[in-house]
C-alpha cells in the first residue's frame, strides 16, 4: 500500500526564481531581470539564466508580475445558465476575445446553488474585472455581484449601479418583431412558452409577444413557462398543443423553440401549414436543416465586442460614468412560420 503522505512529497514543486538563481550561480534579482523585457543585463548572463530555466522547467509567477504593474489579468465571468447554448456560444467567443486582450477568465457558474460560495472564493483574488451573462442569472445574484467594488460589465440584464457598465439586447422589441410577421401571416390563435421567471431576459420577452397582441386587439390563448432547455419546450409543447387550437407558438429561446417543433412533428402537426414556431436568438442548431427555424436574431458577436468594449474603457478609466450599448435584433425568417 502507497503511503499517500509519501506520494505528497513525491510530487514536483514549482521551480522558483530562487532555485533558478541558485543553479545559475547568480542573484535573484537577475533572474527577474532576465525575464523582463527591456531590462538590463549582461548579455552572456541572460543567456545563461535562459538555459538553465529551460533546463529546469522555469516559468516567471505572472500573477506576481501583473500585480506590480497594478493589474493581475484575472477576470472572472459568471457564465449565466449553462443549459442554455446561447450562453454556451456566448461564453465561448467571450473566452476568445479576453485571451486576445491577454486577460485570463475565471469561469463560475452564476445559476447554481454554489454560486454565493463560488463568488466569495474567487472574490480572494485580485480581480480585474468581472463579467455577468445577467440575462440568464437570478436577479438577486446579479444585484449581490454589482455590490463588490469590482469593475463589472452587465451582459443581458441592465443593472442600474454606479461603475457597472451594461450590454444588453432590446428584448421585447425582438419579440415585436416575431409578432408582427406572424400578424401579417393571418395567424390568430398565439401560444408562448416563457422562460423561468428569474431570468433577466424573460419578463421583457414575453412582455413583447402580449404588448403586440394587445395593440392588434388580441391575447395569448394560453402559455407554459419553461426554462430555456430544449426538454422544457417539448413538454411545454406537449401541453399547449394537446390542450389548445393554436396557429402560432412563439418560444422565449431557440432551445425552447426546437424542443417545441419536436413536440409538434410528435404530434402530427403540420409546420409551417397549420402551426407557425418561432424561437429567439438564433443559435448555431437554429439553422439546421433538420431544424430550420425562423427566429429572432440576438448577435453573440456584437455582443461580445460591446463586453470587451466597454471593459477597455472601464479598466482604462475606473470613475468613468456607468454606460448601457442595446443591441437592435432581427427577424430570421427560416421554414417554420
Amino acid at each position: 500500500m502507497v503511503d499517500d503522505s509519501k506520494k505528497q512529497l513525491d510530487r514536483p514543486r514549482r521551480v522558483t526564481a530562487q532555485a533558478v538563481a541558485d543553479a545559475a550561480g547568480v542573484s535573484r534579482s537577475a533572474v527577474s531581470r532576465a525575464f523582463t523585457p527591456g531590462a538590463y543585463l549582461d548579455a552572456e548572463k541572460r543567456i545563461k539564466i535562459m538555459r538553465m530555466a529551460d533546463s529546469m522547467g522555469y516559468q516567471p509567477n505572472a500573477l506576481a508580475a501583473g500585480l506590480k504593474g497594478g493589474r493581475s489579468h484575472l477576470v472572472a465571468v459568471f457564465v449565466g445558465n449553462k443549459r442554455s447554448t446561447y450562453d454556451s456560444e456566448f461564453v465561448n467567443r467571450l473566452v476568445g476575445q479576453l485571451n486576445a486582450l491577454n486577460k485570463w477568465p475565471i469561469l463560475i457558474d452564476g445559476s447554481g446553488e454554489s454560486a454565493e460560495s463560488a463568488m466569495d472564493q474567487v472574490l480572494r483574488y485580485p480581480l480585474d474585472a468581472l463579467i455577468l451573462r445577467g440575462g440568464s442569472m437570478p436577479g438577486a445574484l446579479v444585484e449581490q455581484c454589482s455590490k463588490f467594488g469590482v469593475p463589472m460589465i452587465s451582459s443581458g440584464r441592465i443593472v442600474d449601479a454606479a461603475g457597472i457598465d451594461n450590454v444588453c439586447c432590446k428584448n421585447a422589441e425582438g419579440m415585436t418583431l416575431a409578432t408582427r410577421v406572424l400578424l401579417d401571416k393571418g395567424r390568430t390563435q398565439f401560444g408562448f412558452i416563457a422562460g423561468a421567471a428569474e431570468f433577466g431576459s424573460s419578463d421583457d420577452r414575453r412582455a413583447g409577444v402580449v404588448n403586440t397582441l394587445a395593440a392588434a386587439g388580441l391575447s395569448l390563448i394560453a402559455e407554459e413557462v419553461g426554462d430555456f432547455t430544449v426538454g422544457a419546450g417539448y413538454d411545454a409543447a406537449q401541453k399547449l398543443l394537446r390542450e389548445n387550437s393554436l396557429d402560432a407558438l412563439i418560444c422565449a429561446n431557440d432551445a425552447s423553440a426546437i424542443g417545441a417543433l419536436t413536440a409538434a412533428r410528435e404530434l402530427d402537426v403540420d409546420v409551417p401549414e397549420t402551426l407557425s414556431i418561432v424561437g429567439f436568438d438564433d443559435i448555431e442548431m437554429a439553422g439546421w436543416p433538420a431544424f430550420n427555424l425562423s427566429t429572432i436574431n440576438n448577435p453573440i458577436d456584437l455582443s461580445v465586442e460591446h463586453v470587451i468594449t466597454l471593459l477597455e474603457k472601464r479598466l482604462a478609466e475606473p470613475a468613468k460614468d456607468s454606460e448601457t450599448l442595446l443591441i437592435e435584433p432581427f427577424f430570421v425568417p427560416r421554414g417554420t412560420h
